[in-house]
């Protein structure tokens, strides 16, 4: 029998933390299972497959569609089961003004508990629009594509950004050392 208490998990978001908050925010998206769905790493370099090149297109499309939103290419990792970027919320007047007329719950949140304009939103569109075109791709209406769910970091200090940064450009490079790397 299904028991709900025992499948929702206690939040991992900071509590208090006001995540449309303008900021740096570094996240990791994991495959479902850890499948290596987008691409390999050869010789200390991503090579992106068709399914891989979505996710890199509809991470940058993101800041096109989202004015509240700047993204930029030493930011961001394709690796073959997850992504790694940096999500930059950044101050809109119009942002803010949709954020507060948007709101279909008290307390300014979605029915699924995610503010407009905010971190998850973001993140959930993302996900929601790579697997659209990746089981499109594959005619697999309804697969899972991701994880629940995803790893965040609120960035706070200039040393912190510079060494996320750096962690993101040699990621490829320490594919060989990755605990999930069975290839």
């Amino acid at each position: 029998m299904f028991d709900p208490l025992r499948y929702h998990g206690k939040s991992i978001r900071l509590k208090g933390w006001d995540y449309t908050q303008t900021g740096a925010y570094f996240v990791t998206i994991c495959t479902h299972e850890r499948e290596p769905l987008f691409g390999r790493v050869l010789h200390g370099k991503m090579v992106l497959n068709v399914f891989g090149r979505i996710a890199w297109e509809e991470w940058f499309r993101t800041a096109r569609i989202r004015p509240n939103v700047e993204l930029f290419e030493d930011e961001f990792v394709v690796m073959p089961d997850h992504v790694h970027g940096i999500v930059w919320i950044v101050g809109d007047e119009n942002v803010d003004a949709q954020r507060r007329c948007a709101s279909t719950k008290p307390g300014g949140v979605t029915p699924n508990n995610v503010a407009p304009g905010s971190l998850g939103a973001i993140v959930r569109a993302f996900k929601s629009m790579v697997t659209k075109r990746i089981n499109e791709h594959r005619g697999t209406p309804g697969a899972r594509v991701w994880q629940r769910n995803y790893y965040e970091h609120i960035i706070r200090t200039d040393r912190a950004l510079n060494a996320i940064r750096r962690y993101i450009m040699n990621n490829p490079m320490r594919w060989q050392f990755d605990r999930y790397n069975t290839r």
